[in-house]
């Protein structure tokens, strides 16, 4: 249990989507500046199909599953010099049902793959999931999933990679 609280405190301090100033409104952002498929609204909520919600689906009675992408690139505000605030997009699946439910994952604008980073269960094998594929989500759980980002090589910039880089010349 400490692992896991551990876990979901490191998610949160280390994603600004999880930490917004201000209230999402449902729309896009308005700045040119974004990302391919980042004028997605800044909260959509989604149906089992991988859908929006319609107002009908809000009005029926016995929903028990919803699933929720929040948009890191629709994050109001600046840092504390003035830069936008930019976050990695997160699909979050809830199952209040007392089975298994299949959930499809949205289409490729608002992700093509996903990495799997939560899960309440505790029981996934798969690591990540594909846009338009279906997703089981456990009775009673939660999933939260980021979109994958083949992070760029980063430069080492430790004091071991520099002596290597003085005695190879």
């Amino acid at each position: 249990m400490i692992e896991f609280t551990a876990a979901l405190s490191a998610l949160r301090r280390d994603h600004p989507t999880f930490r917004r100033s201000r209230f999402f409104d449902g729309k896009p952002p308005k700045r040119e500046d974004l990302k391919s498929g980042a004028r997605l609204a800044d909260i959509v909520w989604l149906d089992t199909d991988g859908t929006p919600m319609t107002e009908e689906d809000w009005d029926n009675g016995f929903g028990r599953t919803i699933g929720v992408f929040l948009n890191g690139e629709a994050i109001s505000g600046v840092d504390s010099r003035g830069r936008r605030i930019t976050d990695a997009n997160f699909l979050l699946y809830f199952n209040a049902h007392d089975a298994e439910v299949s959930f499809t994952v949205p289409p490729v604008n608002y992700a093509p793959e996903w990495d799997v980073l939560i899960d309440t269960a505790g029981r996934r094998t798969e690591s990540s999931a594909s846009a338009g594929s279906n997703f089981a989500v456990q009775s009673k759980s939660m999933v939260v999933l980021r979109k994958h980002d083949a992070q760029a090589v980063e430069p080492d910039h430790s004091v071991e990679a520099s002596l290597a880089a003085r005695t190879e010349v």
